[in-house]
């Protein structure tokens, strides 16, 4: 059985730091990207995602900077994402030191880019990230552009075809969850979970221990935390603990990237 993974999600705005709630309101600065990634380095975390959630040209430039910087002193591997439109742009990442890469608008816009981009870099290099909030109760839709553009994609249909497409692994990300810290969409991910053959890394709503251990009973492979980590007392070491001290399967101690 695949480990459980517990993974530091950056939001970089111009290269800083930030954090917010359901995407857009209270703005919150969070420190040096580099400089916190080599502390959560140092507590053993699986993996990090890094996601540039205003992309510009200048923006981006510095996400490459940013990354490279942290490939060269971080053996971890890194997700990144933001503004992906172009397999140059894919190619870019893996060059500065990304793993893998994170899609979202763009998979939208031309459904046939990820399956592109799989057969240019691997499908194992290719995530998929998916943003969704209610637009009523019980309905939720696809957002793209930052959360500031619904679609009429149900997120279970979405992500089964971008699985088709050929992406290696889904991020799922509740926008009206996002920063509330009021634990995951337990539903939505065993909604999933039950239909889903690759990797389901969920993200939004993280604020306590139990709060991971209910997403993965529901069928999540990897918990993605962002205030949790940054804005509490709880470090991923008391996460693993907690988390082995309830059965779960997760990585006993850090290693490298393997």
């Amino acid at each position: 059985m695949l480990k459980k993974r517990i993974i530091p999600k950056f939001l970089l705005c111009d290269g800083r730091l930030v954090k917010y709630r359901q995407f857009f309101s209270d703005e919150r600065q969070a420190g040096n990207p580099v400089s916190t990634a080599k502390v959560y380095n140092d507590y053993g975390v699986d993996e990090f995602i890094v996601l540039d959630i205003i992309p510009s040209e200048d923006s981006k430039a510095i996400v490459r900077d940013i990354i490279k910087t942290m490939s060269e002193e971080i053996f971890m591997p890194f997700t990144v994402g933001g503004g992906v439109s172009l397999l140059d742009d894919v190619n870019a990442l893996l060059r500065a030191g990304a793993d893998k890469v994170s899609v979202n608008s763009q998979a939208v816009r031309d459904p046939s880019f990820v399956a592109d981009a799989a057969r240019s870099f691997g499908d194992q290099c290719m995530s998929v990230s998916i943003d969704y909030k209610e637009i009523s109760p019980g309905v939720p839709r696809v957002h793209i552009n930052g959360g500031r553009e619904k679609t009429n994609h149900n997120p279970v249909d979405w992500a089964l075809r971008m699985q088709d497409a050929n992406c290696g692994e889904i991020l799922l990300t509740s926008i009206d969850r996002d920063g509330m810290m009021s634990g995951y969409d337990s539903d939505m991910v065993a909604r999933l979970d039950e239909q889903l053959d690759i990797p389901l890394v969920v993200s939004g709503g993280c604020g306590g221990l139990q709060h991971c251990i209910d997403a993965f009973a529901a069928g999540a492979s990897a918990v993605a935390i962002s205030s949790l980590f940054l804005f509490t007392d709880h470090s991923p070491i008391k996460m693993r603990s907690h988390l082995v001290s309830n059965g779960i399967n997760v990585r006993a101690s850090k290693t490298s990237r393997n």
